[in-house]
């Protein structure tokens, strides 16, 4: 197997097929597909699903590789998480007996995905966590909004964003309180 290409050379390709560039998705498949197949093998044990997941894989990469951000996600790990989430849909369409494979994935996915950041797995759930945070935020009311972010970014009581803002502490309460259960319930949907 081929060393593993550096970061940013895996982000200028996707740069580049996020503009389109189907040789730029040709280099980024020959350069990465080993390394997803074989994650995809773990997952389904089954050589033509492997294969089937990996192309569904690269066509959402044609698809979304604009939306790919270095600051949230190494560029394997954001692969790694495409692939690992299509093999996952088709474990569940296929046969839910096998959906105790992905804990032998987690454990192994470390040494599969290797980067030049320290965890991949890791910062790219923590991409996916913030995504859906700064989503779920969203859609609060831009009070409410301001609030909840002031008492748990800034560790502010309920009495000093009461004083801060000048509003009465039963509706810094309220707010904060239906913000968190609106959140919690957003959140839920992502996962």
């Amino acid at each position: 197997m081929p060393p593993p290409s550096s970061d940013a050379h895996l982000v200028a390709l996707i740069d580049r097929v996020a503009q389109r560039d189907e040789a730029a998705l040709r280099a980024l498949y020959d350069l990465t597909s080993p390394r997803l197949f074989g994650l995809a093998m773990r997952v389904l044990r089954r050589r033509d699903a492997a294969e089937d997941v990996l192309q569904e894989s690269f066509l959402t990469v044609w698809r979304a590789a604009g939306d790919y951000r270095l600051s949230l996600s190494p560029p394997l790990a954001w692969l790694g998480v495409i692939v690992r989430s299509r093999a996952l849909d088709a474990l569940r369409k296929h046969a839910s007996s096998r959906a105790d494979r992905t804990q032998e994935l987690d454990d192994s996915l470390g040494h599969a995905l290797e980067s030049d950041t320290p965890d991949p797995m890791d910062a790219a759930d923590a991409s996916e966590q913030a995504t859906a945070l700064h989503t779920c935020l969203q859609r609060l009311e831009a009070k409410q909004r301001e609030v909840v972010s002031l008492a748990y970014l800034r560790d502010l009581s309920h009495s000093e964003l009461a004083q801060q803002l000048a509003l009465p502490l039963g509706t810094v309460k309220t707010w904060i309180r239906r913000g968190l259960e609106q959140l919690r319930g957003c959140m839920a949907r992502y996962v």
